[in-house]
């Protein structure tokens, strides 16, 4: 980036000759220098020499009396000079500029003695006019403001910096200002910093020897470019002065004359351009921290803090005089157009603007010193420590001119701002997770985050938010050479197929082998599953393990990896489904995981359908591509063509994407949205390839339209404000209308939430609408068997986490089974539709609360008496219908238990005719509970009696059946837990709040550090506590309180 001209200039920087009769300076001491003043009177008439030259001689310009105008022509230099001033104000005006006619008009008084700073540090009367001769505040288009410093008092003033050049009488020091000698070697250095520290080294400007003013007129070209610039990056500008004898803060012999911080960017996050006036802090380095001590700019803020703290009185001229320079910039820039009878007419108005300032500023000065008791203190006394009045520059402060280059269009800072990944997710980082676009982990930030903070200087500073790279850090450079150095003795395998390990390394192995899907593996352990790959191709656990081992970006490795897997023995399901987890992006891994899925049937591939389709966020398909994105996914095309192969499959297939095409929450993203518009077209488009696909096609858009209609009827009942009576007559008669085509179905429709299921129709007098705050609908529909199917359809709420916790539940069932452990259990139908709506199987039963309030005496063996009864048996239930009560009892109580399931009471807990128990409502999951002191498992002691007791044999059955299912599905734990890492992404209520947490809640259930022996004591004790637990008795008890109010 380029630098452009530095220009310094104040009312400290004297003129090249002195100020004739005025200042007379007498040497004191080795270290003091007095001024002695005098003053003009009638008697003794005074001169004045206005100087301006660029060699060393001035030249003597036009004389002037009693206020007469002075005019010349632009040249090399004059000299004007005034001479017999009476008593009062007179008008000193000096013509120069672009046209030579545009004057300015400095006002002073009898007795003052003046020094116009500016005509003495620019060349408005150099040969050649131009813009860039005009640089400081109060010059805009060939006219100048003379900003003058009046001193009457006379006084001794030491400066520190400058003792070598008083000892020659070459440095004047006048009032508070320290002036520069005028043979001094000032230079700039300038520095880019950000986040408090510095990017780049300093860049010096060259020598230059100065003469009649301080102007290097020079570009400098920072060692950094535009686009590596941060957002708070800034240019740390430094004017150091060379002192024989050094002083405080001195580095060598150079002196900082003064500082100043330039922001890179302004508030609009687009880079400072053109002209930069900025505010020099006297012997001060420029500060680049991020609380500033040296700020170019004075901010608003500050301003207002002078004004109401203790500061100057407000100067609305000199405010206004900011304003119109601003403007003036615009102008400049071209932002505003150009007139030049209007611009002239402006031009005069700023000159009486800038005349009007100075005398505000005199009077206000003057009033403060009333104010402060001091008529004739210094100036000191009326600015802060930066030369700052009003958070305006007054007379005495030093202001620098920079020019930076400036562009045809305003370029803008733009940056995605990564979140720092939380601690508690880390993981080392393997090649296959290089490239995988994940979402951005959610980030909590403390109380406070965004608070004012307290700077050096007093002034509040918004805190910065800084993100470590070495928290987190997910690869040590040192143990990623060690695995490199180790790897490379194992590269070609010649030897490691051979390799055996002994007893010792075998037995790390097996425990390696016994590792969860969520450990992580030690670089130890993934050097060693490397080093005997060959050998571990015969077990079948430790591939995934391998898939670990392997560093992906190294190609050789890569190559060798995907050589060994074709040598893999068949893997389970579970472990396929790991490697289609967020974690394995490699092609190869992911299309070997999907030829283990091949092998799987139907009915099996449904089981993990729900996950297989958040897997394909994972796949390396482009929303915005063809068709041969589509088939380089090889999970894409596999879940296309299965499901348009089989109804069933692509019934719930097809449901299952346009949920996730509806969803339009920020965690779902556009990307992922098109991703299953596209599959959802390509699986329409293969699916009338088949025999019967048109007519599965036509069936799926019918039970779209049926869906439509039950959601607007929902809609319009649950927006009605009718009484529950009135809304159940209101969907009778919708029903009823043959207009809205829900009477009957020719041909029959297969239901969407089970496609098994023919429905002819819906039967008008068996619906229902429920008391609750969404109203939800029963419908009945009736089946080519002639029997009906009723179900509960739900508009404003979604069902997705309901419908996981559902297709658990059914999945462990299954796996139960494969133990020979049937537990009764009866996971009911649901469907989610869409984010808001869905459909899920009515069951005929009863909640435990509704049994409790209907029979007062052991409830619920009073319930299944009534339905079935048999007296031979001691409790007077027909024993086939009492082991179902215990077996699902003792299933479900398992189940909720490794989910988590919360907001467990009688409401939600139901019992069937038969003997069927089971859970309804799954709105708090993973351990979550809206109340305090939630058990582990929700096991009520209406549910023990019905047993006989807690010392009753069938309750130690009950018992028995909770051990045998907690230690087989503890063996299944891998696929379970597979199954919620694909679930991580899928915007499930309770999932979503923690993602990088909610598999380990689950696995933390299973207990896997645990023996079979101690997870049985372990859950022996669960059961234990959670019937003498008095919490949940309370509990209960409130909220069949609560539920009475209500009602």
């Amino acid at each position: 980036m380029r630098f452009a001209n530095v220009v310094v200039f104040g009312a400290a920087l004297p003129p090249l000759a002195s100020a004739a009769n005025f200042v007379r300076g007498n040497r004191v001491s080795e270290d003091t220098f007095k001024y002695d003043i005098e003053k003009c009177t009638d008697e003794k008439p005074c001169s004045l020499y206005l100087i301006r030259s660029r060699d060393k001689l001035p030249r003597e310009g036009l004389l002037a009396n009693n206020g007469e105008t002075i005019e010349k022509q632009a040249g090399t230099g004059f000299t004007a000079r005034i001479q017999n001033v009476p008593s009062g104000t007179y008008i000193f005006q000096a013509t120069g500029g672009e046209d030579g006619k545009t004057t300015t008009t400095t006002q002073f008084t009898h007795g003052d003695i003046v020094f116009a700073s500016d005509i003495f540090c620019h060349g408005i009367f150099s040969q050649d006019v131009s813009q860039d001769d005009f640089l400081s505040p109060g010059v805009h288009y060939g006219f100048v403001q003379f900003w003058f410093y009046s001193a009457r008092n006379k006084g001794t003033v030491v400066d520190e910096n400058f003792n070598g050049a008083i000892d020659n009488n070459d440095c004047p020091e006048f009032g508070d200002s320290c002036y520069v000698c005028p043979h001094s070697e000032l230079y700039v250095t300038i520095q880019v910093w950000a986040g408090s520290k510095p990017l780049t080294v300093p860049v010096q400007t060259a020598y230059k020897p100065f003469r009649s003013e301080r102007k290097w007129n020079e570009w400098l070209e920072l060692p950094i470019t535009y686009k590596s610039l941060p957002a708070n990056s800034c240019l740390a500008i430094t004017i150091w002065d060379l002192s024989p004898t050094g002083g405080k803060h001195a580095i060598g012999h150079a002196i900082p004359f003064g500082g100043t911080t330039l922001p890179m960017f302004d508030t609009d996050n687009q880079i400072q351009k053109g002209r930069q006036k900025c505010l020099v802090h006297r012997h001060k380095h420029a500060d680049g921290r991020d609380n500033s001590t040296t700020p170019a700019l004075v901010t608003e803020k500050k301003k207002a803090s002078l004004r109401n703290g203790g500061g100057p009185l407000v100067d609305k001229d000199a405010e206004e005089l900011d304003r119109m320079e601003k403007l003036f910039k615009k102008h400049e820039m071209g932002e505003i157009p150009r007139v030049d009878w209007l611009d002239q007419m402006v031009f005069r108005s700023f000159e009486k603007k800038g005349l009007q300032a100075a005398k505000s500023s005199m009077k206000m000065l003057q009033r403060q010193r009333a104010l402060n008791g001091d008529n004739n203190g210094d100036h000191a006394s009326d600015t802060d420590d930066d030369g700052l009045n009003d958070g305006r520059p007054n007379s005495s402060a030093f202001l620098l001119n920079v020019e930076l280059p400036r562009f045809d269009f305003p370029v803008v800072f733009a940056d995605h701002e990564y979140d720092p990944p939380p601690i508690s997710a880390l993981q080392p980082l393997s090649a296959s997770q290089g490239t995988l676009p994940l979402h951005q982990p959610q980030v909590q930030f403390g109380p406070g985050i965004n608070a004012m903070g307290e700077s050096s200087d007093g002034f509040g500073v918004r805190l910065i938010k800084v993100y470590d790279p070495e928290v987190g850090q997910r690869d040590n450079p040192a143990e990623a050479k060690h695995r490199r150095l180790f790897r490379s003795s194992h590269r070609h395998g010649i030897l490691d197929k051979d390799l055996k390990p002994n007893a010792k390394v075998r037995d790390e192995l097996n425990l390696i082998m016994a590792y969860s899907p969520t450990h992580v593996l030690s670089p130890e352990e993934a050097d060693l599953v490397w080093k005997f790959r060959y050998h571990l191709t015969r077990d079948k656990r430790a591939l995934t393990k391998f898939v670990k081992s392997v560093n992906w970006s190294d190609q050789s490795e890569s190559k060798q990896a995907i050589q060994v897997l074709g040598r893999w023995t068949e893997i389970d399901v579970d472990d396929a489904l790991e490697l289609l987890g967020p974690s394995f992006d490699n092609p190869a891994v992911r299309s070997y995981a999907v030829d283990r899925l091949r092998k799987a049937d139907d009915h099996e591939l449904l089981l993990y359908l729900l996950q297989l389709v958040q897997a394909l966020k994972y796949e390396h398909i482009s929303a915005d591509s063809d068709q041969e994105s589509i088939q380089d996914s090889s999970l894409a095309c596999f879940l296309i063509q299965r499901a348009a192969a089989n109804f069933m499959l692509g019934n719930y297939f097809y449901w299952y994407l346009m949920v996730e095409c509806d969803d339009h929450s920020p965690e779902q993203g556009v990307d992922n949205r098109n991703i299953y518009r596209k599959v959802a077209y390509d699986f329409m488009t293969e699916l009338v390839k088949q025999p019967s696909g048109t007519e599965d096609r036509k069936t799926l858009l019918r039970q779209a339209e049926m869906i439509a209609i039950l959601s607007k009827v929902a809609a319009d009942i649950k927006s009605s404000g009718e009484s529950i009576a009135k809304k159940t007559d209101r969907l009778k008669h919708f029903l009823a209308d043959p207009k809205n085509e829900l009477l009957t179905f020719d041909p029959p429709l297969a239901m969407p939430l089970d496609p098994a299921i023919k429905i002819t129709g819906i039967a008008p007098d068996q619906v229902a609408v429920f008391k609750s705050s969404l109203n939800p609908i029963k419908c009945t529909f009736k089946t080519t068997s002639g029997g009906t199917y009723p179900i509960i359809f739900k508009l404003g709420d979604d069902l997705r986490q309901d419908q996981l916790v559902i297709q658990i539940i059914t999945l462990m069932d299954q796996l139960l089974q494969k133990e020979n452990l049937d537990l009764k259990l009866s996971p009911y139908k649901i469907l989610a539709t869409s984010t808001t709506a869905g459909a899920s199987q009515f069951v005929q039963s009863q909640s435990l609360s509704a049994i409790v309030s209907k029979y007062r005496t052991n409830p619920a063996l009073a319930y299944l008496r009534h339905h079935n009864p048999d007296d031979r048996q001691p409790l007077g239930v027909r024993q086939e219908t009492l082991d179902t009560y215990i077996k699902s009892c003792a299933g479900y109580c398992v189940i909720t238990y490794i989910l988590g399931v919360g907001d467990r009471h009688l409401d939600n807990l139901l019992l069937a005719p038969d003997g069927h128990f089971f859970h309804a409502d799954f709105g708090f999951i993973l351990g979550r509970d809206p109340k305090p002191f939630a058990p582990l498992m929700k096991l009520s002691k209406e549910m023990v009696e019905c047993m006989g007791g807690m010392n009753s044999e069938q309750y130690n059955r009950f018992k028995q059946y909770c051990f045998l299912a907690y230690t087989a599905l503890r063996k299944s734990s891998n696929l379970i837990l597979n199954l919620f890492s694909l679930m991580l992404h899928a915007n499930i209520p309770d999932i979503r709040l923690e993602p990088d947490k909610a598999v380990m809640k689950v696995r933390e259930r299973f207990h896997l550090e645990l023996s079979e022996e101690e997870a049985i004591v372990y859950f022996g004790n669960v059961i234990e506590g959670t019937l003498t637990a008095f919490a949940p008795v309370v509990i209960d008890k409130l909220h069949e309180w609560a539920q009475a109010l209500r009602a």
